[in-house]
C-alpha cells in the first residue's frame, strides 16, 4: 500500500469535503460504497485493496472513519463540510470540554466565541492532550475550556461522534476560558 498518511488524507478529503473530486456519491448519512470508493481511487492512481482500507481505518489514531456493520460502506465520523446527517443523538456533555487552537486565534475567540466555520460543528475534546495536538496544527497551541454543562443548561445541544469528539454548533464567548 502507498503511504498510509497520504491515503488517510485523501480519504478525509473525499469523504469529508469533496467526494466529487473522484466522482464519489455519499448518501444522506455520509456513507459511500467501499467498492465504488476503491474503484474511483484506483482510477485516480491510489491502488489499495479492501484489506488495506480496513487496516488503515482500524489503525487510524484519530479514528476518523467507520465501516457499516456489513462492511459494504464507509464514512467519515465527523468534520464534514459537505451536507450529511450523521444521525448522532443529543447527549449530556461532561462539565468541561476542551478546544485547542493557535495562540493567534485566542483574542478573536474570546470576543466572538468558537464558530464552526466551514464545518457542520465545533469540535471539542474531553482531554487536554487531544486539544493540545489540535492546537499545534495551527501554531503555538492554547487550550480553551468550554463550560459545556453551562451551555447544556442554557439549551445548547451536544453530540458525541463515534470517535469520541464532542460536537456542538457554537460556543459563545461567555462559556470560554483559557486553560491555565
Amino acid at each position: 500500500m502507498e503511504d498510509e498518511v497520504k491515503i488517510s488524507k485523501f480519504l478525509s478529503l473525499v469523504l469529508r469535503h469533496n467526494p466529487a473530486l473522484i466522482g464519489l456519491k455519499l448518501d444522506a448519512n455520509g456513507w459511500a460504497s467501499i467498492t465504488d470508493l476503491l474503484d474511483k481511487m484506483k482510477a485516480k492512481g491510489h491502488r489499495i485493496s479492501p484489506e488495506d482500507l480496513k487496516h488503515l481505518v482500524d489503525t487510524n489514531s484519530k479514528k476518523r472513519f467507520a465501516f457499516s456493520d456489513d462492511f459494504e460502506k464507509i464514512r467519515a465520523n465527523q468534520g464534514h463540510s459537505v451536507e450529511v446527517d450523521l444521525g448522532y443523538e443529543k447527549q449530556m456533555p461532561p462539565t468541561v470540554l476542551f478546544h485547542g487552537t493557535a495562540e493567534k486565534n485566542v483574542d478573536l475567540i474570546l470576543k466572538d466565541g468558537i464558530k464552526k466555520m466551514n464545518r457542520h460543528h465545533v469540535h471539542l475534546s474531553q482531554d487536554m492532550t487531544t486539544a493540545r495536538k489540535v492546537g499545534m496544527r495551527h501554531g503555538k497551541p492554547v487550550i480553551l475550556n468550554a463550560d459545556a454543562k453551562g451551555m447544556a443548561q442554557r439549551g445548547f445541544d451536544f453530540y458525541l461522534s463515534n470517535n469520541g469528539v464532542w460536537l456542538t454548533d457554537f460556543v459563545p464567548a461567555e462559556f470560554i476560558s483559557i486553560n491555565e
